[in-house]
């Protein structure tokens, strides 16, 4: 696959990196913030906003056994429930969000955490699907997805390559053609020396498909080397102030961030560029001060030609230094003048 398109922007290795702003729970239940979150999106240079359509209700369920319990990192001390309450995307805020990416001119989906989100979002015609990692192995959730007809994209947070490979013939069985898998860890922050990124270049070989990544490391610096690697998506979870307490704030980026990503995965895209050993346009007004052969003492009509009146020195306008053993002991054509480029017709032939 070189190429598909989502909402009329092409997404390939031949375009800029397709640049994903997370909005997630940043929202801190203030639909608000949510639109100043995508407004500082737009103005950073994002592609699309990324929503995540659930229900506390929908993805877990209200129980106090030890299993919903979380122990440690960013949500210790709250149950399943308890977060996803506070963290979820309320679905009467989902038509207006729509409505507002459409007059700020960005482009708006989800990740949809069962078929009743799926439902919500073809009646808002979402022109893609985001299967979030933690969703990877529900291949009913994919099948359902992959039916729409849209584009997918899928996360691979925690698969192994057998459940990688599962979850895009799921998908492709279903009438998905356009599919980007994105390399992740979910973690939250993410490690940056646990990204493992030469594993962008090898989904991409051994499914077939494009890729990107999904960085929840708290710097740029994973995700533009991502791009360099092949990363044609570069998603990121985004805040208006990273101190803000959100659910998600700590490791999300900030709007200044945001605009130096979308900045940055742009160079580096470019930079990355085709194989080339040809002079670059860049390059061609420095040609002239590579060395070249010049004679530095002058030099009388049928005069040998030594190391003591030739030499390899700057600028660049006699001949290639690799000429300067076949010029010795040669005789000049005619008086030569110190200061003068060394070139074949003023060697005797």
């Amino acid at each position: 696959m070189n190429s598909l398109k989502i909402d009329g922007r092409l997404i390939g290795p031949s375009y800029p990196p397709y640049i994903i702003a997370e909005l997630s729970a940043n929202h801190n239940g203030d639909i608000n913030r949510a639109f100043q979150i995508m407004e500082a999106a737009k103005k950073a240079g994002a592609d699309a906003i990324k929503l995540q359509t659930y229900t506390h209700d929908t993805i877990t369920m209200d129980c106090d056994s030890e299993e919903f319990q979380i122990h440690g990192g960013l949500w210790d001390g709250q149950s399943l429930y308890e977060l996803y309450k506070g963290a979820h995307m309320p679905w009467d805020w989902h038509k207006p969000l729509f409505e507002k990416a459409k007059k700020l001119g960005i482009t708006i989906f989800s990740s949809p955490f069962d078929n009743t989100a799926i439902e919500l979002l073809e009646e808002l015609n979402a022109p893609a699907y985001k299967i979030a990692s933690f969703e990877l192995v529900d291949h009913a959730l994919i099948k359902r997805a992959a039916q729409t007809g849209k584009p997918l994209i899928m996360s691979t947070g925690m698969a192994n390559k057998l459940e990688i490979e599962e979850a895009i013939e799921v998908a492709r069985k279903n009438g998905c053609d356009d599919l980007v898998v994105l390399h992740c860890v979910s973690s939250y922050p993410a490690p940056s020396d646990q990204y493992n990124l030469s594993t962008i270049r090898d989904i991409s070989q051994s499914f077939g498909v494009l890729t990107g990544l999904s960085d929840h490391t708290i710097n740029n610096a994973t995700a533009v080397a991502g791009v360099v690697l092949g990363a044609c998506v570069v998603e990121k979870h985004v805040t208006l102030d990273r101190s803000g307490g959100g659910v998600d704030d700590s490791f999300s980026l900030e709007p200044n961030e945001l605009a130096d990503l979308c900045r940055d995965a742009k160079i580096a895209w470019q930079s990355v560029g085709r194989v080339n050993y040809e002079v670059t346009e860049a390059e061609k007004g420095n040609i002239k001060f590579r060395r070249s052969l010049y004679v530095v003492r002058d030099v009388a009509e049928g005069e040998l030609f030594t190391s003591s009146n030739v030499k390899s020195i700057r600028p660049g306008y006699g001949l290639s230094p690799r000429h300067f053993d076949d010029c010795l002991g040669k005789k000049a054509s005619r008086a030569i003048s110190r200061g003068t480029a060394l070139t074949f017709n003023l060697i005797q032939s």
